[in-house]
């Protein structure tokens, strides 16, 4: 026998296909889990519920448009508070975002003075309702809203993830996605495919994808069409994370290996 190559997963004890099923659930419910993430930090950002090639345009390189602070509230912040509210936050973005329409004031000992405002003065209670829990200056990687000074600072026009948070989320991605297709990949060599050649593109493909995928957050920061780099990439590394679990389930259980490779002692390249 060839020690060089693997044994078929019939050939595994029940034990060791045990593991391997159990190992590829759990990732594979991680890995939905991070589509879902994915799509509701990034979907709606350019006004459709949906995610397009805009949305990671308008991630990555900004919104031409739109404040920081409104991109946030088309995007991942769209469902931390009602649709009433996130539009008045505009509305006062839109009007200028001035200084003394920020505070709520108390309607019983400024009666006459509302009475004269066109709209109500209410978006620092709508701050503190609403977003205090995790934008209260705790953590220095989210932004804080507490105050006027501070939330000023997300007021100004939207020019996508800095370079620190994309180095940041780099390191993290890079260590974490990599491991994950090791082991994926580690299992999927055990499985039957002909040719060669397709088997090795299978498990080149998801690492090739996390370089590219990488690689365009930052080209899309100065060139946008790079987005498209990023959606197919990314959709890559579905598409062969799907092709590894899926094979390799149906061959430890389902699947009956050709005669030739019985008789060769279920060796597999």
């Amino acid at each position: 026998m060839n020690e060089r190559n693997c044994l078929h997963f019939s050939q595994l004890p029940m034990g060791m296909r045990t593991l391997y099923t159990s190992t590829i659930i759990v990732l594979a419910v991680g890995y939905l889990f991070a589509m879902i993430h994915i799509f509701a930090s990034h979907a709606g950002r350019d006004g459709n519920p949906s995610l397009s090639v805009n949305d990671l345009i308008i991630a990555y390189s900004g919104s031409k448009s739109d404040t920081r602070l409104e991109s946030a509230l088309k995007g991942p912040m769209a469902n931390m508070l009602p649709q009433a509210e996130r539009d008045e936050i505009v509305a006062w973005i839109r009007r200028g975002a001035k200084e003394e329409e920020f505070a709520t004031m108390d309607m019983e000992e400024n009666k006459g003075t509302m009475q004269d405002k066109q709209h109500p003065l209410k978006i620092d209670s709508i701050i503190q309702n609403r977003c205090s829990a995790c934008h209260n200056g705790s953590n220095p990687h989210i932004p804080n809203l507490m105050g006027y000074d501070n939330i000023s600072k997300v007021i100004e026009i939207d020019t996508g993830m800095d370079i620190f948070t994309l180095v940041r989320v780099s390191h993290i991605h890079l260590f974490g996605i990599t491991f994950i297709f090791f082991i994926v990949g580690s299992i999927f060599c055990h499985a039957y495919v002909k040719p060669l050649w397709l088997k090795c593109i299978i498990l080149l493909t998801p690492f090739a994808a996390i370089l590219l995928d990488i690689g365009s957050w930052y080209l899309t920061k100065v060139f946008p069409p790079f987005a498209w780099v990023v959606m197919i990439s990314g959709g890559l590394m579905g598409i062969t994370f799907a092709i590894q679990c899926l094979t390799s389930l149906y061959q430890m259980w389902f699947y009956k290996l050709p005669d030739a490779l019985v008789k060769n002692d279920g060796v597999v390249s």
